[in-house]
């Protein structure tokens, strides 16, 4: 039987991420088409790899339906060009699409099943808004398995804000602007274009490139999110400058075992500590990535002290809050999400587990001081992911 190998990132791309709808630039263009763009890209940036070398391909979608649907790995390789030998699998883990992907293919590599593997995700939510023509079961509600709340995430923020009453709308909407800032000054440094794949868009106006993301809102201020309705109950404390926009996107990433990386002559850019997913109510989803990263620091023989940078998904800030307050992690710690988050440049479900890792991958690259880092999300129906890499780059504490 192989014995355990040790599993690395390589390298991973996206799409700017666009806001969904009639108004967004990625309107008339179809989900499947974002995340073979990301994936030529991915290929393209890595010549070194023989085609047939790769194991399989897993791209997530939350709405698996029209053009998210038909097993979209198999598709997606097929449409990227990859050889007919190369398999490919689908997805669904809400939120958490593609870092399941990634941590499913870590698994089979881990096991000394494959070598190396794709996985990715994409999420076209003005084409398929989240749940749409999905059926859930009627005991869910009539035998209170969740409570209508915990189909709404935006309800389920509301409720972190109710158990938390530390949490308030100030420090939220403080949190918000700061992501809104920390992106726009990561765009004004160079530092998020380099793994972006551009993409051809059409409108009504001709055809177009997206390069950046289109959501960016770099002119937010407090005053001006005090203001915003409250969209899920009257005086509320969730609104769309606090949360995470409806967007369109796709991600994709190359992980492997260290041996097959050194055979191809690759430089990974983390190696893969550990990983969790636990569950939490699903009335107050939010709180997920808290039993999951004290899972998954568990699991590496670690403690919140050793994790040296933060990308943390922000669905909505208070969700974030809520980690940061349980670890005893100060709300504007430099450790976190130190070029802006999802609350700037959007949260396309199933795509947004390997934007975190793409960018905690180009920080360590930077910081040789930091040895651990991890990326965490929140995901619906009431469960937390987090996965915590080691920075190759790593010479010590300066």
């Amino acid at each position: 039987m192989a014995e355990r190998a040790e599993v690395v990132f390589v390298d991973g791309v996206r799409t700017p991420f666009g806001r969904a709808g009639e108004k967004g630039m990625y309107w008339q263009t179809r989900a499947d088409d974002l995340v073979v763009k990301a994936m030529i890209g991915l290929l393209e940036r890595n010549p070194q790899i023989p085609k047939d070398r790769y194991d399989d391909v897993a791209i997530a979608a939350t709405t698996q339906t029209g053009d998210q649907g038909l097993t979209l790995g198999r598709t997606a390789a097929l449409l990227a060009g990859l050889p007919r030998s190369v398999p490919g699998y689908a997805i669904d883990r809400m939120c958490a699409g593609a870092m399941t992907s990634v941590t499913t293919i870590a698994g089979a590599i881990g096991f000394g099943a494959y070598d190396i593997g794709i996985a990715g995700g994409v999420e076209h939510m003005g084409r398929h808004p989240m749940g749409f023509g999905a059926d859930p079961n009627p005991r869910f509600l009539a035998e209170k398995l969740v409570s209508a709340d915990a189909l709404n995430m935006g309800n389920t923020a509301e409720r972190i804000h109710d158990r938390f009453p530390q949490l308030t709308k100030e420090r939220a909407d403080r949190f918000a602007m700061g992501s809104q800032k920390k992106a726009f000054a990561a765009y004004e440094a160079g530092k998020i274009q380099p793994d972006l794949i551009p993409v051809a868009i059409r409108s009504d106006e001709g055809w177009g490139l997206a390069t950046r993301d289109e959501a960016l809102r770099p002119e937010t201020t407090l005053e001006g999110l005090a203001g915003l309705k409250t969209p899920f109950r009257p005086h509320g404390r969730v609104t769309a400058g606090n949360s995470s926009g409806l967007n369109d996107g796709a991600t994709a990433s190359i992980i492997a075992s260290a041996d097959a990386a050194k055979e191809l002559g690759l430089s990974p850019k983390m190696r893969m500590v550990s990983f969790a997913f636990a569950g939490v109510e699903p009335e107050i989803m939010g709180i997920g990535p808290v039993p999951s990263t004290e899972k998954a620091l568990r699991k590496a023989g670690l403690t919140i002290d050793d994790i040296g940078l933060f990308e943390l998904n922000e669905a909505f800030a208070v969700q974030v809050l809520s980690l940061l307050d349980h670890f005893g992690i100060d709300d504007e710690d430099p450790r976190v999400n130190q070029w802006g988050g999802a609350i700037a440049m959007g949260h396309p479900l199933a795509s947004s587990g390997v934007r975190l890792m793409i960018q905690l991958a180009a920080q360590f690259a930077e910081r040789p001081d930091v040895r651990y880092g991890l990326t965490a999300m929140c995901i619906g129906l009431g469960q937390g992911g987090s996965v915590i890499w080691e920075n190759p780059h790593y010479k010590g504490a300066k």
